[in-house]
């Protein structure tokens, strides 16, 4: 099983959602963001960058974070992403429609590009990954874009090309849902993504 760290904030939506027990048990170590410039990562596999994170800090930690990717490392990071600390990163703004499931003919605009990545066929549905959008990104060649938008946007994807590591990135925030008790989806995408982010292949 993969070593997982989890970046946390102290907010209220982290210590729910990394105290859950059922998230918790996949969980190495929980690192305070204030502190993370004095963390030791080369025990770990896997990074998790939650959405809800203070920008300064962050950018900060910007090098440290790239640099445990090009070791060989998994990077998550969750969110809108309006600031650059991932690599060839391009984000697009976009208006977000928190209640489109209550419109006639209701469609969430997104749809499963790669139903045949592992996440996919045995840990989610598409269904467990759709609440609302942030925002898009527009990946650079050679990633893999699991989930997008219906002009092509990318709301989840991973990246083997722009470092010696492994970058998924995704505008989904279930960490902040989950522990706020809004959206249930969010459950069902952590109940999914845990196990395969320890265990699955990514």
């Amino acid at each position: 099983m993969r070593k997982i760290a989890v970046i946390f904030s102290g907010n209220a939506s982290h210590e729910i959602t990394f105290n859950e027990p059922k998230y918790k048990k996949y969980i190495s170590a929980l690192i305070y963001l204030p502190e993370l410039a004095d963390a030791d990562l080369s025990g770990f596999d896997v990074l998790y960058v939650p959405s809800q994170l203070n920008a300064r800090l962050l950018l900060k930690n910007k090098d440290k974070i790239l640099a445990f990717s090009e070791a060989g490392g998994i990077v998550c990071a969750f969110g809108p992403q309006p600031w650059q600390w991932i690599p060839n990163q391009k984000w697009e703004d976009r208006e977000t429609n928190f209640w489109w499931w209550l419109e006639k003919g209701a469609d969430s605009g997104i749809r499963l590009t790669n139903e045949a990545h592992d996440l996919f066929t045995n840990y989610l549905t598409l269904a467990d990954a759709t609440w609302h959008q942030h925002g898009v990104f527009w990946p650079p060649a050679g990633t893999d874009t699991l989930i997008s938008t219906v002009d092509g946007g990318s709301v989840l994807y991973i990246d083997k090309v722009s470092t010696n590591g492994t970058w998924l990135v995704t505008t989904l925030d279930p960490d902040y849902h989950f522990g706020s008790y809004f959206m249930p989806a969010t459950e069902r995408f952590l109940d999914g993504f845990f196990p395969w982010l320890a265990e699955g292949k990514i």
